[in-house]
């Protein structure tokens, strides 16, 4: 099911309109000489749509720095004057909204944070509602497609057309070597509901390391994402947040300067030709292993049904470990991940046993 959304271009203020929607600066405003020294050299690069600064810092624990607040917004209107980048900064309130709106703030953006909250969202949509801004809505801390949408629907009912979704990673019990699990799937699937509605990638929050922070941001481009929203310092090491996950602007500058801008399909009518055929190849496989699931869960039926007959527990572990450890030790043999393999084992275990669980409660 489609999405509909009443949506306008976002500008990108990028000399090639090829070149995806560039949004650069510090995590932190800390200073009025660190912004317009950050701002300089971003500016020279002439790889920057937006130039963003948190002014106000929902940290996770109190004690930490949070922020200039209002004096910050002040240094950034000086930023635009000088340097005539457009600005951008996170709101959590309506206080936040209304004062970056006063100074003249370009894009406002809702974070992690903040969007998890409908509460918090809609009162920022009625505070901004009719106003000519852009507006960004970074996903959930979890991972919650229907929240991440509820946000966007309600910001633009307050009447913002100008609106886009940022993929910011989302938060994951297990640590892996990502500071925020990118889930791709669920950004590839936000594109997928909303077709016209930009998603903009954040590999900063993702990657959480600076040396991750390009690798990150071409498989973001890979998967036609829309933008990136990279986090810059003028001297990240002394930064007063999140020092690990900024670059310098010398180090921006490389890795915009080296991203791969791919095509969405062939030049040449003989080249589609080639990928066409492939395509129908990856049809007919589809069908076939579709078929194979469906007969396999008919099979699952037949013993739901034979274990209700002998009163038998429809979790059988020892059945399910051989399974797992047979079908993982093939797979791998044969070129297939362990962990793509163990993921889908697990998806089609659990329709096995939500089938036999049915049969069981004679909802056969």
């Amino acid at each position: 099911m489609k999405i509909d959304l009443s949506l306008s271009p976002i500008a990108n203020h990028l000399e090639n309109p090829r070149w995806p929607v560039l949004i650069a600066g510090p995590c932190s405003a800390e200073s009025e000489e660190q912004l317009l020294n950050t701002a300089r050299q971003l500016k020279a690069s002439k790889r920057v749509s937006y130039f963003r600064a948190g002014v106000w810092k929902p940290r996770t624990r109190p004690g930490s720095f949070e922020g200039m607040g209002e004096i910050a917004l002040k240094w950034l209107q000086t930023v635009k004057q000088e340097t005539g980048l457009r600005t951008a900064v996170e709101i959590a309130t309506t206080e936040h909204a209304e004062l970056a709106l006063k100074y003249g703030v370009d894009v406002l953006w809702v974070g992690a944070r903040t969007s998890v909250n409908p509460f918090s969202v809609q009162s920022i949509a009625d505070s901004i509602r009719g106003c000519n801004v852009v507006v960004l809505v970074k996903n959930p801390v979890n991972p919650d497609l229907q929240l991440w949408l509820g946000a966007l629907e309600r910001i633009n009912r307050a009447g913002i057309t100008q609106l886009a979704a940022i993929h910011r990673g989302f938060s994951a019990y297990e640590k892996s070597v990502y500071r925020n699990e990118p889930v791709w799937n669920m950004a590839i699937e936000l594109k997928t509901l909303c077709p016209a509605l930009p998603v903009i990638c954040d590999p900063s929050h993702i990657a959480g390391k600076r040396n991750l922070v390009p690798l990150v941001a071409q498989k973001a481009l890979d998967l036609n994402m829309d933008g990136l929203m990279v986090e810059v310092h003028n001297n990240p090491c002394i930064a007063k947040s999140d020092a690990e996950q900024q670059l310098t602007p010398g180090d921006y500058a490389q890795m915009i300067y080296a991203l791969q801008l791919r095509e969405v399909s062939p030049a040449k009518p003989e080249l589609r030709s080639e990928l066409d055929a492939y395509r129908q190849q990856i049809d007919i496989l589809d069908d076939t292993i579709f078929q194979s699931i469906a007969q396999r869960m008919s099979i699952s039926q037949k013993i739901g049904r034979y274990k209700k007959d002998h009163n038998l527990m429809v979790l059988q572990l020892n059945r399910w470990e051989e399974i797992l450890e047979k079908r993982c030790s093939l797979t791998t043999a044969i070129g297939l991940s362990y962990e793509f393999t163990k993921r889908l084992l697990e998806l089609i275990h659990e329709e096995s046993i939500n089938l036999q669980t049915e049969i069981m409660n004679g909802r056969d």
